[in-house]
């Protein structure tokens, strides 16, 4: 019986989630590494669904919060995943590609629920007890600064946390017509880039025992 893929960035979150969610869920899963970035993971995501054909798919791992009423050390499922980068211009020029009226899938002539605009949903639907955070915003760079997160939520008003894999891994999911969900751990303030202030072990933790718990509720 296909298994469903669980997908980790980076080889330093696999090493506390992998772990955790092994111990917190009772059934069988398969675990991978996605890579960092939305590039790398897009493209291996593509390849991991051709290989595996898994039932769905769920991303963990760590995130920043653009918005206070997540906490740091807690992990949170997401209803929607947005792009910021791709479009014209930089800094607050920045158009979003939807905007300018260029999606960046069209859709399949014969399946139009393939089309990929700005924002996508990543939630398979249902309810492990925990309260969704809403929209997810993925980047190619991380914010620096304050100034990076107020352009960014100039144009995405409704984003409580930013992370760099999110919207690939949803794209890639979309367009073969796979459920997806998206866990992250809050492990930091988006724009905070001292890391003596990060949670990294306890977010990988806390997304690891929500992870499990939405598994137990989708198999």
């Amino acid at each position: 019986m296909p298994q469903p893929l669980i997908l980790v960035p980076t080889e330093r979150e696999r090493t506390l989630i992998e772990p955790a969610l092994e111990t917190a869920w009772g059934g069988r899963a398969r675990v991978e590494l996605c890579g960092f970035g939305p590039v790398v993971a897009a493209a291996r995501t593509a390849g991991l669904i051709a290989e595996h054909r898994p039932p769905r798919v769920l991303l963990v791992g760590i995130a920043g919060r653009l918005s206070d009423r997540l906490a740091i050390g807690e992990a949170y499922a997401f209803e929607r995943v947005a792009c910021h980068g791709v479009g014209a211009g930089s800094g607050d020029a920045f158009t979003p590609a939807e905007s300018l009226g260029w999606p960046q899938w069209p859709g399949d002539a014969r399946d139009s629920a393939t089309r990929i605009g700005d924002v996508l949903p990543c939630s398979s639907g249902g309810d492990a007890g925990s309260e969704q955070a809403g929209l997810l915003l993925t980047a190619c760079a991380a914010s620096a600064c304050e100034t990076d997160v107020i352009a960014r939520l100039r144009l995405f008003p409704g984003a409580t946390a930013e992370d760099m894999e999110g919207f690939a891994v949803a794209a890639a999911c979309r367009l073969a017509g796979i459920p997806l969900d998206i866990v992250r751990g809050i492990s930091n303030t988006a724009g905070d880039r001292d890391h003596s202030r990060w949670q990294i072990d306890a977010a990988c933790r806390a997304a690891a025992s929500l992870a499990a718990a939405i598994l137990g509720v989708r198999s």
